[in-house]
């Protein structure tokens, strides 16, 4: 029997463990059973990896998604690819130490989901623009 992934709520809630190596990485398999808990995100290869495009409408705004993903990380200790520019930020997620997925990718995935579900508001000005427009 294959086990099955937790659900979305129950990725979120859950903070990243430390990897220390040694493991093998999650198959494709029960990667996909894992990325059906995190809408939008798409599994790559080479390294094995999760990736989502986050779409706004302007370079501010994809930088300071960027900045809030970058902190996150930071704060999980799991360290995410974030490439952006006007109107994008794309986050990739694998872990490095077993050049592969782990739960903790997927953890991060659902993490990264919240904040873009969560209303943006800039420091300097007082009203909220457009929600994120997510492509995915």
């Amino acid at each position: 029997m294959t086990p099955q992934a937790p659900s979305t709520q129950d990725l979120a809630a859950r903070t990243c463990e430390p990897c220390r190596g040694g493991i093998p990485p999650m198959d494709r398999a029960m990667a996909a059973s894992y990325l059906v808990q995190v809408p939008g995100w798409v599994l790559k290869e080479d390294p094995d990896r999760i990736e989502r495009d986050f779409r706004f409408p302007d370079f501010a705004q994809a930088q300071a998604f960027a900045s809030q993903v970058g902190t996150l990380c930071e704060a999980e200790g799991h360290h995410a690819e974030i490439r952006y520019g006007w109107g994008h930020c794309t986050v990739a997620f694998w872990t490095h130490k077993i050049r592969g997925l782990h739960e903790n990718d997927f953890v991060m995935a659902a993490k990264v989901n919240g904040l873009a579900d969560a209303p943006y508001v800039p420091a300097a000005v007082g009203t909220e623009p457009p929600p994120y427009v997510q492509e995915g």
